[in-house]
């Protein structure tokens, strides 16, 4: 996988340097050595001929955010939209006042630049699929120019009433769409902020937090000795290094060994893969260390530690497919644990165990939301934190009586 280090070393005259990651994305050598120019190589959808489509250069761009933008790239490509295309039309909607801009063709803009800002692509993916289902068909086709707040209460209407949550999401979408179509002087005025005049009182929205179905902690050592391990593979490798470190599955899947020191026994998580945008740092203890010790000695010339077959990042889908093969139980009726939930059950089982709420918390990467107590919070606590990681590990790979005394109502095979 092409890392910034990579990208740094290379020379004039070197081949094109290919990022597995993304697919077509690779660093064109510049005339100076450390630089080059980013090239998405794709076939158009439009035409069936391949295309390059230039990215920026390095190192003003980073490898984390071209991978961004590439992927959104992609994205478009697999919605039948050449992205070359797409960004000509951007600019022009936005240079040339006359080219008639439609609520698609703007709502298609508006996700294209918002979409590398976004962390879920599960989020980015729904934003458009909403609009899609419910107002493409029906404004979709119309200049913005001509939308009048009749023309979204009609879109609205049909499940204002009946799928209350989901029409606050369409029209909060709207509204962001002509909005920015006003900032560009597209429109005069955001119809949509005249919409609920148009339609009767919607009933009050119950907004609930809906939390990751986790394994009640004292399940989790059984489940380990007697699922996880019983044999070897990536997404048990990968499992089991998550539950250790109760570090979100993103971050591990995604882990290379550049960022791990054996030997300081520290994990150093860059900020560009933090969901705080902040680096952290996690103490690596025995168990997650033999785990990565194993890892190496597969010898497998790949810097991802937990690389799939092909070389790859893992998808989210490893983790998820293996847990309900395997009817992970969960604190949740009818619910199966989830590889996110174990950071719960690590919550739980430190407070349970006597451990301040805030080693628990830096351990989770927790931001802190209150500015001034922030503003002290100036150590990672890593050294008391690594005693915590300690126990955790010694919890949750357990002795045997320790396991035994654990009762799990475990289903499936193993």
């Amino acid at each position: 996988m092409l890392t910034d280090l990579k990208a740094r070393k290379v020379k004039p005259g070197d081949k094109p340097l290919p990022d597995e990651t993304v697919t077509g994305l690779r660093l064109i050598p510049s005339k100076k050595s450390g630089q080059g120019k980013w090239q998405l190589r794709f076939v158009s959808p439009v035409t069936a001929k391949r295309r390059d489509m230039g990215l920026g250069t390095f190192p003003e761009i980073q490898i984390a955010t071209v991978r961004k933008e590439a992927l959104a790239a992609r994205q478009l490509l697999s919605q039948g939209v050449d992205p070359v295309e797409d960004k000509r039309a951007r600019q022009s909607a936005i240079t040339n006042k006359e080219t008639v801009v439609t609520f698609k063709v703007a709502a298609l803009i508006v996700h294209a630049e918002l979409r590398p800002s976004w962390k879920n692509a599960k989020h980015a993916d729904q934003w458009l699929n909403t609009l899609k289902t419910y107002v493409f068909p029906i404004v979709g086709d119309i200049p913005v120019s001509q939308l009048k707040p009749k023309d979204f209460a009609n879109v609205l209407r049909p499940i204002w009433l009946q799928k209350a949550e989901t029409a606050s999401r369409v029209k909060q979408r709207c509204h962001g769409v002509m909005k920015w179509c006003w900032g560009r002087e597209l429109v005069v005025s955001n119809p949509v902020d005249m919409v609920s005049t148009l339609l009767p009182k919607q009933p009050s929205i119950s907004i609930r937090v809906s939390h990751q179905p986790s394994m009640p902690w004292r399940y989790v050592p059984s489940f380990v000795c007697k699922v996880v391990r019983a044999s070897d593979n990536v997404t048990r490798h990968l499992l089991e290094f998550v539950i250790l470190t109760a570090a979100r599955s993103g971050e591990a899947r995604a882990m290379t060994w550049s960022e791990v020191d054996l030997a300081a026994r520290i994990w150093t998580i860059p900020a560009n893969r933090m969901k705080s945008g902040i680096v952290h740092r996690v103490p690596v203890s025995d168990g997650a260390l033999d785990l990565l010790k194993k890892r190496q000695a597969l010898n497998l010339k790949s810097d991802l530690v937990f690389p799939s077959p092909r070389g790859l990042v893992l998808t989210d889908m490893a983790l998820s497919s293996f847990l309900r093969k395997h009817h992970a139980p969960s604190d949740t009726v009818g619910r199966i644990a989830t590889a996110h939930g174990f950071r719960s059950s690590f919550r739980d089982w430190a407070s349970e165990n006597s451990y301040s709420r805030d080693l628990a918390e830096r351990a989770l990467a927790h931001t802190i939301k209150n500015a001034t107590e922030a503003a002290y919070h100036r150590t990672d606590l890593l050294d008391k934190r690594r005693g915590m990681m300690e126990a955790w590990a010694n919890h949750v790979t357990g002795s045997a009586a320790a396991v035994a005394a654990s009762v799990v109502p475990l289903v499936g095979k193993g």
